[in-house]
């Protein structure tokens, strides 16, 4: 079976004129699917914060070895919330190249991040890929899409990635809640792949200025401690080297990291037991 199980789907409807965390990363990563509003938000962050582009791929590429980790584990279902443009190679090229039957569920807010999926995205012919538009603060409601019900057997273990979303939920959208509940539906076995924009190691004054910029695009964020991030964790074991930041975790090349200030993304596996 290839691509997407067949539904009936129309676009939603689009805002044009507001910046979104998806379309941002997106050209942070040096590519093309964003809007004039986009990068013009993207810009205003890169002019306090230059090194934020940086941190993007080494995220992207902390996802990348944790996907295939899991996948060399074992698991050949994932389900990715937040997921943002389908920039290649994705989540179901690494684990099909691992496992060519694997099937993935893409989640995003974003309807345009959507559209894309469906037109861009090709599985493996022995697997499967399918697209939700749903929003993490509704997990529930992610979970009983029928793209997830009929691609992904949550009775058997599952890789969740919640990759660079976290930080765009402050605590009054109660992300620890939406997590606590993904992580009790899933079955044991399951792993759980999560990166997180932090302050620990930034002067206070730059990330002020760069949680200005982002205020002044009008989207919601919120960095989190090392302790703060731990909590998402509550519940799971953590796969060695623990919590580390992105450009530490298993990373393929001997090449001396950047300073951590420059680089402020934690990130970690776990296991459900």
């Amino acid at each position: 079976m290839t691509g997407s199980p067949e539904e009936r789907w129309t676009p939603p409807t689009v805002d044009w004129d507001s910046a979104n965390p998806a379309r941002m990363y997106d050209y942070f990563l040096g590519g093309k699917d964003n809007f004039p509003v986009d990068r013009q938000a993207a810009d205003k962050v890169l002019a306090v914060y230059p090194s934020l582009r940086n941190t993007a791929v080494a995220n992207r590429g902390f996802l990348l070895r944790g996907v295939r980790r899991m996948a060399e584990e074992g698991i050949a279902q994932f389900l990715d919330i937040g997921s943002g443009y389908p920039t290649s190679p994705n989540v179901h090229e690494v684990a099909q190249s691992v496992a060519p039957s694997a099937r993935v569920v893409y989640v995003d807010n974003d309807p345009v991040v959507l559209v894309h999926a469906r037109a861009k995205i090709t599985s493996s012919p022995e697997g499967v890929t399918g697209y939700v538009l749903g929003d993490l603060r509704d997990p529930a409601d992610i979970l009983a899409a029928p793209p997830v019900q009929q691609v992904l057997d949550l009775n058997q273990p599952v890789g969740l990635i919640l990759a660079a979303v976290l930080h765009f939920l402050p605590d009054d959208m109660h992300p620890l809640r939406a997590v606590q509940h993904l992580i009790e539906v899933v079955a044991p076995g399951s792993y759980v792949l999560m990166s997180h924009i932090t302050a620990d190691f930034a002067k206070d004054e730059t990330f002020g200025r760069l949680a200005a910029a982002y205020s002044s695009t009008a989207i919601a964020g919120q960095a989190r401690t090392r302790r703060e991030f731990e909590q998402f964790f509550e519940g799971l074991e953590l796969v060695a080297p623990g919590i580390t930041l992105v450009q530490h975790w298993l990373p393929e090349a001997e090449v001396p990291p950047p300073p951590d200030d420059l680089m402020p993304c934690y990130g970690a596996l776990a296991r459900k037991p």
